[in-house]
């Protein structure tokens, strides 16, 4: 049964280590929100460690720089694990290839940068699709275009029996009241389409085993009983957290802001029709981070 709770302070001293989803839950693309800010300040200055857990395909180093060009101050988060930090390890690990070619805007060409956590990495060369061994991608080269649109490259792909290496899991994402196309859906499409696809972000291991290793980095990991995942993902921060058997707060007036009915908090009666649709259970939800 997953109780709805009017703050994160009602149940911050159960835990030790948050992982937090960005978009949806500390801001929207362009603004942060002041409220979530608050939340995760109170939950350090009780002694707790913040680790923004993101599906976004860019380098920590690239989120970091992102959060800042939005305003998000450094001072409500410890440390950063990405999903593009995980699907990099993974490719530079050579599961695609050496040869790609990558589909994906010219800004994340950053993703193609050296990687420390590989040791021996393989030399990565971006080629034309003709000439790939593997697919990257990091989104869509247009995030407002249908996905369809990739069907001519996909097929051809899917002949080939190249592996699509998926460096964000989500489908859509909300930049402010404009909802865009991630590579989740690319990836999805190719499954559908009988190529292979990999993930690595949330909901699967991959992201989950960098998370930790982040907070090995600060100091001795959190039992899992003693993390809370907070996401507006019913299918990726939800149940990822499911999956790695440790707590959730699902945010509502995210992703399923609508299905949800929720304003300040969530319509009851259409949450629990939503939960029982998604076929997941949060432990906690809550309208907004706050």
């Amino acid at each position: 049964m997953t109780r709805l709770i009017a703050s994160l302070a009602d149940i911050a001293a159960q835990y030790d280590a948050l992982f937090v989803d960005l978009w949806g839950c500390v801001h929207d693309g362009i603004t942060p929100f002041p409220e979530a800010i608050a939340a995760l300040r109170g939950f350090k200055r009780g002694g707790g460690t913040v680790l923004l857990l993101t599906n976004s395909p860019r380098p920590r180093a690239g989120v970091e720089q992102q959060l800042a060009s939005i305003g998000v101050p450094e001072d409500c988060w410890h440390t950063i694990a990405t999903s593009g930090d995980s699907a990099r390890a993974a490719m530079f690990r050579g599961v695609v290839g050496e040869k790609v070619y990558f589909m994906g805007e010219d800004h994340d060409q950053r993703f193609f940068e050296p990687l420390a956590l590989v040791d021996d990495p393989v030399t990565i060369t971006q080629v034309p699709l003709q000439e790939a061994e593997g697919i990257v991608c990091t989104g869509p080269f247009d995030p407002t275009a249908d996905p369809s649109v990739n069907r001519a490259d996909f097929l051809y792909a899917k002949q080939k029996r190249m592996k699509l290496l998926c460096a964000n899991p989500d489908i859509v994402v909300d930049r402010g009241a404009r909802r865009e196309w991630c590579a989740g859906a690319l990836a999805q499409l190719y499954a559908e389409m009988g190529g292979e696809s990999l993930y690595f972000g949330k909901p699967h291991p991959p992201i989950y085993d960098l998370a930790r290793a982040r907070l090995a980095e600060l100091g001795p990991v959190p039992a899992n009983d003693r993390i809370l995942a907070i996401g507006d993902g019913i299918a990726t921060d939800i149940q990822g957290a499911q999956g790695e058997d440790i707590d959730s707060l699902f945010i509502t007036g995210g992703l399923a802001a609508a299905e949800t009915g929720t304003t300040d908090q969530p319509d009851p009666d259409k949450l629990a029709a939503f939960l029982a649709q998604s076929q997941v259970t949060p432990t906690y939800a809550i309208g907004k981070l706050r």
